[in-house]
């Protein structure tokens, strides 16, 4: 790959995305870019930005800045997370529902697995006042093939063999005739998917009361990072929760929301001054 074509590309995910690559994952640019370049059959990746620049479309430009984010997702990737977020985060907030009404937002969720994996454990809560709730989740991510993938809902045997017990892959899969495994039905009137770039702001996806944001701050520029915590936190309801990874720290990227005393990795909404009044 010449140096240009590596700026080229690293200035296109930079602006797409916020992500910084350096010049040493030049190896990486050219991993997750393997697939288009095969399927438009370049050569090289000089090739490939050779015709980004020839024949500019906005459309094959997105999709290439799209596969150059990292796509790392599993089933029940977020365990500890996902056990918080249904024993204690979604409880409280049904507690200060007046509809029985809740949403959540799961933000960079590559494939679907970690909007399919909260869906299952709440499924699992027969008995709680979770059970009657109105709770339904969407997942976004910027990659167009990786949300029609999430939609889908059909993975192989590799993929769910990483997370999944046999329980839980029997009790919430179908086995379809080529061998791959199909979310059923009643998990998929609980989930929903759509295209959404995280620098860009949200009003669309409605005020939540939990977003989860895993893996994919790590790797941004620190302007990026902002705009990305702003986008999450201008959606969150008061008293709402945000998960993101344990090691991905936001300390100075806002003052919106502060570390949970009660859940690692977890942040709550700030009361404004009118609220803080009020209680």
């Amino acid at each position: 790959m010449q140096n240009s074509t590596f700026n080229e590309l690293a200035d296109l995910a930079l602006r797409h995305s916020g992500q910084h690559f350096a010049p040493s994952k030049a190896y990486l640019m050219e991993a997750r870019l393997s697939s288009i370049s095969r399927r438009e059959s370049f050569a090289t990746l000089d090739d490939l930005v050779h015709c980004l620049k020839a024949r500019p479309n906005q459309r094959f430009e997105q999709e290439v800045a799209a596969a150059l984010t990292g796509k790392h997702t599993r089933f029940f990737a977020q365990r500890d997370v996902i056990e918080q977020i249904v024993s204690h985060a979604l409880p409280q907030r049904l507690k200060l529902s007046k509809s029985g009404r809740l949403r959540i937002w799961c933000a960079g969720v590559s494939t679907g697995q970690e909007a399919w994996s909260l869906a299952m454990r709440i499924k699992e809560q027969v008995g709680s006042p979770l059970a009657s709730a109105d709770i339904k989740i969407v997942g976004s991510d910027l990659s167009t093939a990786c949300i029609e993938a999430a939609e889908r809902g059909v993975y192989g045997h590799y993929d769910v063999q990483k997370g999944l017990s046999i329980h839980r892959l029997m009790t919430n899969f179908s086995r379809q005739n080529n061998g791959e495994w199909a979310i059923n039905s009643d998990l998929r009137e609980m989930v929903s998917f759509r295209r959404h770039n995280l620098l860009h702001p949200a009003q669309d996806l409605g005020a939540c009361d939990v977003i989860l944001c895993s893996n994919v701050l790590s790797g941004l520029v620190r302007a990026a990072k902002r705009d990305v915590v702003k986008t999450l936190t201008t959606q969150m309801l008061p008293d709402a929760y945000l998960f993101l990874d344990p090691s991905e720290n936001i300390e100075g990227l806002t003052e919106i929301v502060k570390p949970s005393r009660e859940m690692r990795g977890a942040y709550e909404k700030r009361l404004s001054s009118d609220e803080t009044a009020v209680a």
